[in-house]
């Protein structure tokens, strides 16, 4: 870690300070225009210079906002039906998560939530199983557990919204509700383990700003995007995604 301090902020630069909030515009706009991946990329480039213990919490707080913001955007799209069920699995996810939050092998978790990415997209009958409000409450459940440790979960929960969402638009705008939904808990989850940030609010402000930037820019690319286009970029994104923290997994159970 660098011994330096911007505003106030520790270990960032001043390089890093806005390094970090170009990549949220950037990361926000893929997003997007995917449907995934946003905040799964910034995770990544954050991991770069943040322990794991500040990485996980900071992030969240980060993707709580944008998602706040592209709610703000979009609400008139979001498939209603789906965000309580969500919410009351999301509820009992960050519960239990929160409890064994030092135990479990963060290897581990990325590995099964590549492997989970991969089924979800090519054997999409499993993501329209059961009715809804049930299938949504287990997804919460399982999302938000997972956010825990591995924080940007927002991938496996695309799969599921890709099948319940007849529009582009329903599916951002449903992603950005129930990615609401899962950053609450989870911050409140993180709160009772005593995790505090007060230091990072500048990076956080300015990060959410050019998230924010970022949510507009690729609103306007998504609506002049053909469906078809959208689909199919979204799903090879997804099966990138989805080999990529396979192998993060299997390298940091020193398989490779």
């Amino acid at each position: 870690m660098i011994e330096t301090q911007f505003l106030g902020v520790p270990d960032v630069d001043a390089w890093i300070f806005f390094g970090l909030s170009i990549t949220a515009f950037f990361t926000s706009i893929v997003g997007v225009v995917t449907g995934t991946a946003g905040g799964l990329l910034l995770l990544a480039v954050m991991a770069f210079f943040f322990e794991p213990a500040t990485l996980l919490p900071l992030h969240t707080i980060i993707m709580l906002l944008t998602s706040v913001h592209m709610v703000f955007m979009f609400w008139r799209h979001i498939l209603k039906a789906t965000v309580l069920p969500f919410l009351a699995g999301a509820i009992v996810g960050a519960t239990l998560g929160a409890n064994i939050f030092i135990a479990l092998s963060a290897a581990i978790l990325q590995g099964i939530i590549g492997i989970f990415i991969l089924i979800l997209t090519w054997l999409p009958k499993i993501t329209t199983a059961g009715g809804e409000k049930k299938r949504f409450a287990v997804v919460g459940f399982v999302v938000t557990f997972l956010g825990i440790f591995v924080s940007a979960t927002g991938t496996l929960l695309a799969s599921f919204i890709a099948s319940a969402a007849p529009t582009r638009q329903n599916h951002v705008a449903t992603m950005g509700a129930l990615m609401v939904c899962s950053h609450v808990t989870k911050i409140v989850a993180f709160g009772v383990l005593g995790i505090a940030l007060s230091a990072y609010v500048p990076l956080m402000i300015s990060m959410v700003a050019g998230a924010a930037l970022g949510n507009w820019v690729g609103s306007k690319m998504l609506d002049r995007m053909q469906e078809q286009i959208f689909r199919t970029i979204f799903k090879i994104l997804l099966t990138i995604l989805g080999l990529r923290l396979i192998w993060i997994g299997l390298r940091g159970l020193g398989w490779f």
